[in-house]
């Protein structure tokens, strides 16, 4: 029965992932007029499915490489084994609870945060909860970028800059090589570029964040002995995940996508193609890497990067600055709710605990859905003039 809940609640939080990354990939699309609203989100969702499929590399590594709940071939430790894997079990869903958590009051504020850092998040709060601050698997053997510090924090702090650079670039090289052309042929020869530079970035997007949530099923699986191979994963796995962050993609996170697009810079085609070019790149090599990389910090990224790469854009460095507020405090407030969640559900004990959980969950969710119903943004409404709504 948990790990009925766990697997449940991981495909939950791959939902969330999906509407919560929308913007990554579509929202300067979005706000460029080059795609329809229900188009973009169509067209995303159908790639991130794709994506999904093509690798499997950060899937392998994506507990392993900031908790210790794992031994170096990826089996599940043998004291967290007892009860069937309960022990295991508990953290993994505790963690998931603070990542989903996260995710939805972000997703309320339209702050465009990081569902991976969210995850993580969690599940460090849970271990250090369960387990104790040595459950955390800071700097791996030390010998590489490994552990918390070089697959998640260096990652987070590097990739928005590096991303941002390649889009600068590419933004103040656009507009030097097109000097002279009439801004009508530009635009429109640019929104086409933009249809698949942002295609790119949903197929990255499926390559990199579902992987997570594939993971995290196939360790339950091996914790409770329904999975052996440490080396892959099974398919109906792969489908799942893929499904429910595609079907989450669809919806559309209507709120970060109107942040994403309209707040941060007023973003003409050629700097949105070159943000959604510069973030497909990075993306797609920080999957081959294995590297559990933010999406959302590299298209933020990419996006104020081509603000100061045209002469005279309109950058809101306050709302950027909201943003890297929510960054700073996405892994330690989803680790905060996944060490409660577990000592919940620890006080309780057993089923009633892991249950105890899962009603909390919903119940949060409940509730700051009714709250977006206050003040909704959808694709009617989520290309307004940036001060023509509240926010």
């Amino acid at each position: 029965m948990i790990l009925v809940l766990v697997i449940v609640t991981a495909l939950g939080f791959d939902f969330t992932n999906g509407f919560h990354d929308t913007a990554n990939a579509m929202a300067t699309s979005i706000a460029t007029r080059a795609l329809r609203p229900r188009v973009a989100v169509l067209l995303s969702g159908v790639l991130n499915l794709v994506g999904a499929f093509l690798s499997v590399e950060v899937a392998l590594t994506v507990t392993n490489a900031v908790v210790k709940i794992q031994n170096s071939n990826g089996t599940p430790k043998e004291e967290l084994l007892g009860n069937g894997g309960f022990d295991l079990l508990l953290i993994i869903l505790a963690g998931l609870v603070g990542g989903i958590v996260w995710n939805l009051l972000t997703w309320l504020l339209g702050l465009p945060s990081s569902s991976s850092h969210a995850l993580f998040g969690g599940l460090v709060g849970a271990t250090i909860a369960g387990l104790g601050w040595s459950g955390v698997n800071w700097n791996g053997t030390g010998t590489g970028l490994d552990g918390l510090v070089g697959k998640v924090l260096l990652p987070a702090f590097m990739s928005p800059i590096i991303a941002g650079i390649v889009a600068a670039t590419g933004t103040w090289l656009i507009y030097h090589v097109t000097v002279g052309v009439a801004q009508r042929f530009t635009d429109n020869g640019f929104r086409w570029g933009q249809i698949g530079s942002a295609s790119l970035v949903s197929l990255a997007h499926g390559t990199n964040d579902a992987q997570k949530t594939m993971g995290v099923i196939t360790l339950a699986l091996i914790a409770t002995g329904d999975w052996t191979d440490t080396k892959s994963i099974p398919f109906w796995v792969k489908a799942a995940c893929a499904l429910a962050i595609a079907l989450g993609t669809y919806l559309g996170g209507w709120r970060i996508i109107r942040t994403v697009g309209k707040g941060l810079v007023e973003i003409a085609p050629p700097q949105g193609m070159a943000a959604e070019s510069g973030s497909a790149a990075v993306i797609l090599v920080s999957s081959h890497l294995g590297f559990a990389l933010s999406t959302t910090h590299v298209a933020t990224g990419s996006i104020l990067g081509t603000g100061v790469g045209k002469r005279g854009a309109l950058v809101r460095w306050a709302v950027a600055g909201r943003m890297v507020l929510a960054w700073l405090t996405t892994l330690p407030a989803a680790a905060l709710v996944g060490a409660v969640m577990w000592g919940l559900a620890h006080v309780i004990g057993g089923l009633a605990g892991a249950l105890v959980d899962f009603v909390v969950m919903l119940l949060l969710a409940g509730y700051m859905y009714l709250r977006s119903r206050r003040q909704p943004v959808d694709h009617t409404n989520v290309n307004e003039d940036w001060a023509g709504m509240a926010r």
